[in-house]
């Protein structure tokens, strides 16, 4: 029931896209004006896939020297809402793990997630290529802030031990039953967007997600309750535009 959420969630978001980019044809543009009675058009639709690195923040240490990084992989969609403001939706599956900083506790943890979130990207340059009429060439570095939420499916398995988890391990009794578990996530990050074309971008960019959970590492009685763990990712993304102008 849980996996579905997320993958409906998605599904749901990449229809409305190409419910969006089908009205958005040539024979039906319209034309939209910010404050300053400019005309631009909305879209279009990006898709994006993205590769990194993951990290955790929580009751057993936020350090890189606590952290088992683990690999990030993400696909999503983009959507220009407005010059400036993009909206966005994005599924991730990541991996994180850490060693504990208390070595009289000895504990250690593996977690294989995946997420599903909609979010707001905010361009801190203006793009003239965003305007009906722009007055000089496509901007080739754009930075930018993000900020959304969504829902996070966790399956944490924590040990004893100093080292990554592997086929020898034996895991500890899990602190609760429901395992893969769902919480709600609020990411929030920057990034630079880099144009390489008309229809494609890449960007790099940084986001660190908060939770409502306090068993990411399914170490929560045993150390901090009433602190939620958290995690960030790094990540190199492609956006492609296959209906761009």
């Amino acid at each position: 029931m849980k996996h579905l959420l997320l993958i409906t969630s998605f599904t749901t978001s990449v229809l409305l896209a190409h419910s969006v980019t089908a009205q958005d044809s040539p024979e039906r543009r319209r034309r939209h004006y910010n404050a300053q009675a400019r005309a631009y058009y909305r879209g279009p639709v990006r898709f994006t896939v993205g590769g990194g690195i993951s990290y955790y923040n929580g009751d057993l240490g936020s350090s890189l020297s606590e952290n088992f990084l683990g690999g990030s992989g993400s696909l999503g969609l983009l959507y220009l809402v407005r010059p400036h403001l993009v909206i966005g939706a994005e599924a991730s599956y990541f991996q994180i793990g850490a060693k504990d900083q208390l070595p009289e506790r000895g504990l250690a943890f593996r977690g294989r997630n995946a997420s599903g979130v909609t979010f707001l990207r905010y361009e801190l340059i203006k793009d003239e290529s965003e305007f009906a009429s722009p007055k000089r060439g496509a901007a080739l570095v754009k930075p930018y802030l993000k900020a959304g939420a969504g829902l996070l499916l966790y399956n944490p398995k924590s040990y004893r031990g100093t080292t990554r988890a592997d086929e020898r391990t034996a895991f500890l009794s899990p602190e609760r039953n429901d395992y893969p578990a769902l919480a709600v996530v609020a990411p929030v990050g920057l990034g630079v967007v880099l144009r390489l074309s008309p229809k494609l971008n890449a960007t790099v960019e940084g986001t660190y997600n908060f939770t409502t959970t306090d068993h990411l590492d399914d170490i929560s009685q045993r150390a901090n309750p009433s602190q939620n763990d958290g995690y960030g990712q790094v990540e190199l993304k492609l956006e492609y535009a296959p209906w761009g102008r």
